[in-house]
C-alpha cells in the first residue's frame, strides 16, 4: 500500500467515527428531550390546575400555610385534591405539595411545625410531597 492510500483510509475511518459519534449524541439528545416531555405533560406539580379555594390551615409557629383547592377535572374526571403550602417568611412563596384523586373535601391537621396530615397522608414539609400519580 502506498503512503497516499493509507491517508486516505485513514480519513474515512476518522470520518465513520465522527459521523458514528454525531449520531449517537443526536439520539441521545432526542431520549433526553422525550423523557422530560413526557414528565413535564404527566408528572410536573407545577402544571397542576389551581382550582376552586376549599380551605387552609398555618402551622403552629406561623411559619407555613397550606391551602386546599377542588379542582373539577370536567364531564369525564373526578373530582381532586391540590394542596399548595405558602412560606410565610419568605414573601409568601408557594410549592405544590399535595394532589390526590377523587377526593372533594380537604382535612388538613397539623401534628407539629413541620409535619402536616392532609386527608390522611402525613407529609414532613417542606420537603416531601405527596402526588397520586407516583403511588403504585
Amino acid at each position: 500500500m502506498k503512503i497516499e492510500e493509507k491517508n486516505v483510509e485513514y480519513v474515512k475511518k476518522s470520518t465513520y467515527k465522527k459521523l458514528l459519534w454525531g449520531l449517537i449524541i443526536v439520539c441521545l439528545l432526542f431520549v433526553i428531550l422525550i423523557g422530560y416531555g413526557v414528565y413535564w405533560a404527566f408528572y410536573d406539580m407545577n402544571r397542576l390546575p389551581t382550582g376552586e379555594y376549599l380551605t387552609e390551615a398555618t402551622s403552629p409557629d406561623g411559619k407555613y400555610t397550606l391551602k386546599a383547592f377542588v379542582t373539577n377535572g370536567g364531564a369525564t374526571t373526578s373530582y381532586g385534591i391540590h394542596g399548595e403550602l405558602v412560606f410565610n417568611e419568605k414573601g409568601n412563596k408557594t410549592k405544590n405539595i399535595y394532589w390526590n384523586y377523587r377526593e372533594e373535601t380537604a382535612d388538613i391537621q397539623w401534628i407539629d411545625t413541620n409535619k402536616v396530615v392532609i386527608n390522611g397522608y402525613t407529609l414532613k414539609v417542606p420537603h416531601e410531597k405527596f402526588d397520586y400519580r407516583h403511588q403504585q
